[in-house]
């Protein structure tokens, strides 16, 4: 009965300790891994001392996603090109009954814009600015968990909080669906001057695959490059982008925002195969300010939360 109840407890927190651990990690796998290593570390605990469950285990994935950073931090020494986080992919219809990181990544602050200068940022930084700014954890707690002064705690999450104060926040559905259609129509037309008119003038392209397969190493920048190398790619690999009988592409929710899963693609008639792969947009003014590619396959499969 006691363990029941224990669950149960710990259940009432499991789509809070998600948040935190994805915000932390931008990894879905490393998230889903901290939260079910903290149920782990409280079963084994002396319950009776804890006054705060939530905070307690708060601190306690903190922990782990710390360890996880600095782990993943290696890993990108050795990655090759563009290093994007792990999107949340599902259904563009929300379901009835949503996975957890499904409902969590609604969140404004779980929307990718925020995440990708999230993951700039060094660990003692993300940590921080995530347990501070975003759940009100004191800084003599955060400076605990950093084995640093909360002096120091304060000044990684004011650095952070500089880093990420240019970020654009995530629109409405409504006006994010406008402008991302708007530019699918253009690149389905294959209108050069349309796709530029589309796109803010500071937008940028990033594609993540870590070398698994042919595409931007570096960041595009600029509406006009952009343009031209989107509308090359469609010609390379005859996509058809237009929305009527299309199997080539599905209308899917990013981390709660409308973006594009492209299927897989097999090498026809001398056009170039292709794996599947993942766009995701943040608007900006009423045009699309950035896209995002995931075409690494180990971060897909972990993401992806619908057939492909």
């Amino acid at each position: 009965m006691v363990a029941a109840l224990l669950a149960d407890l710990f259940e009432s927190h499991r789509a809070h300790l998600l948040a935190v651990a994805y915000r932390l990690t931008g990894s879905v796998t490393d998230a889903e891994d901290a939260v079910q290593e903290s149920w782990l570390r409280l079963a084994t605990a002396r319950q009776y001392e804890i006054e705060d469950m939530r905070a307690w285990l708060t601190t306690v994935v903190s922990r782990i996603c710390l360890d996880q950073l600095r782990s993943a931090a290696h890993r990108r020494e050795r990655y090759v090109g563009q290093w994007l986080p792990e999107f949340v992919v599902t259904a563009a219809t929300p379901s009835s009954t949503p996975d957890p990181l499904e409902t969590v990544v609604r969140r404004q602050d779980l929307r990718l814009a925020a995440l990708v200068v999230l993951d700039t940022l060094t660990p003692p930084q993300r940590v921080a600015f995530v347990l501070h700014d975003g759940y009100a954890v004191a800084f003599d707690e955060i400076a605990d968990i950093l084995e640093v002064s909360p002096e120091a705690a304060r000044q990684l999450a004011s650095r952070a909080r500089k880093a990420l104060a240019h970020t654009p926040a995530a629109v409405p559905d409504a006006e994010h669906a406008a402008a991302v259609r708007r530019l699918l129509a253009a690149m389905a037309a294959g209108d050069l001057a349309a796709v530029v008119a589309a796109l803010h003038p500071d937008a940028r392209f990033v594609s993540d695959a870590d070398g698994t397969t042919r595409t931007a190493l570096n960041v595009v920048a600029g509406a006009e490059k952009i343009a031209r190398f989107v509308v090359g790619l469609l010609r390379k690999y005859d996509l058809r982008l237009s929305e009527d009988g299309n199997v080539e592409f599905e209308f899917v929710s990013v981390n709660g925002q409308l973006g594009l899963l492209l299927h897989e693609r097999a090498p026809q008639d001398g056009v170039p195969g292709s794996p599947p792969r993942v766009l995701a947009f943040t608007v900006r003014d009423g045009s699309v300010w950035a896209a995002y590619e995931l075409a690494n396959p180990a971060k897909l499969r972990r993401g992806l939360r619908v057939p492909h």
